[in-house]
């Protein structure tokens, strides 16, 4: 069993005790306006994120044209999910090469969700890795499209349980994928922060100890970027989180998501995070702590003068700083043991004064 996993993302390799790999989800938060997906990557890259990813779909492809909502309504009035996702499915396979290209001219790696088997070939020459909608995670078809690209894989878990995610990551590597994370999610706009169940994160490092687990995040970010931060701490070493140049926007993703000012604000709390999380996983001491380890311990102190030869007891004896004499933890063997010398009070004892 590998207990360090590790997976290379662009350029970035990741193992559980590196920094993230944040991504800034842009979606469909252009509204269809190539110039705002410009906007936005640029923002992303301003911000500190390592890529910036889209959507690639057609709506004629992904929904019915009778299927019905699953977000707030009070947020994204649209009822119908065809209808939404027509809205903002213009783009097309030059468009997001000319992303692409953009995003190398500006040194931050360009993603792009499939949402169906016609665009993952031309997608797979221009991304360094594959992510995977939630919504897909028993899309099987398309996950073996996926996995034959033999590009690393983010697969994101919501509304999903633990039996489905095994079988589609056992499905990933007999189609050919053998570098998958394993993103915890919870696929409800927005997520209520009582039902982020970031714990699970821990369940998914217990369960999938040969992967990496990151978040992909749908909670109203707050001042404190709470819930990344707090995924971080608790593992997840891949972090997705949608982007917007304006959180005031109605519709689509704007309100769930961040702008560039929370994404700056992360990246300094997260560098915090981690120096003060370190990379010593074994406790040990620091050289540091060579000093306090010295003075701050104890040793046995005699309570009061004392003559040579005489016969140590419990009472003779007390605890005090520094801890460069006998240990408190041989107290026993020490009671019972003679001095060799006349003692004074508030004697250090050493090995040398007792026989």
């Amino acid at each position: 069993m590998n207990l360090s996993p590790s997976i290379t993302l662009g350029d970035k390799k990741l193992t559980n005790q590196s920094l993230p790999y944040i991504i800034a989800e842009v979606g469909v938060n252009h509204e269809g306006s190539f110039k705002k997906a410009i906007e936005l990557i640029d923002l992303a890259k301003e911000g500190g994120a390592d890529g910036v990813k889209f959507q690639t779909y057609k709506a004629d492809k992904i929904a019915s044209k009778n299927s019905p909502s699953y977000w707030d309504l009070g947020k994204e009035s649209t009822t119908s999910q065809h209808e939404l996702f027509k809205k903002y499915d213009n783009f097309n396979e030059s468009d997001y090469r000319s992303l692409a290209k953009h995003c190398r001219q500006i040194n931050i790696d360009f993603l792009s969700t499939p949402f169906d088997n016609d665009c993952v070939d031309y997608l797979n020459e221009i991304m360094p890795f594959f992510k995977i909608s939630s919504s897909d995670i028993t899309n099987y078809p398309l996950l073996k499209k996926v996995a034959l690209t033999r590009k690393p894989i983010l697969l994101s878990t919501g509304a999903s349980n633990i039996d489905e995610i095994k079988s589609s990551v056992d499905f990933l590597k007999k189609n050919g994928s053998n570098q998958i994370a394993i993103l915890h999610c919870i696929l409800n706009y927005p997520t209520a922060d009582k039902n982020g169940n970031l714990a699970m994160i821990i369940g998914l490092k217990n369960e999938f100890q040969n992967h990496i687990i990151g978040y992909s995040d749908h909670t109203l970010p707050d001042e404190n970027m709470t819930s990344l931060t707090t995924s971080f701490i608790l593992g997840a070493r891949v972090i997705e989180k949608h982007f917007t140049f304006n959180k005031n926007l109605t519709g689509n993703d704007h309100y769930h998501a961040m702008d560039v000012n929370d994404l700056k604000k992360f990246k300094r709390i997260i560098s915090k995070s981690y120096e003060l999380m370190g990379n010593k996983i074994k406790k040990e001491i620091l050289p540091e702590e060579a000093i306090a380890r010295k003075n701050a311990r104890r040793s046995l102190v005699l309570k009061r003068k004392l003559k040579s030869g005489y016969t140590l007891k419990e009472e003779d004896l007390i605890c005090k700083r520094p801890g460069n004499g006998i240990s408190p933890i041989y107290s026993s063997k020490v009671e019972g043991m003679k001095i060799i010398r006349d003692l004074d009070e508030d004697h250090i004892l050493s090995w040398e004064d007792v026989f």
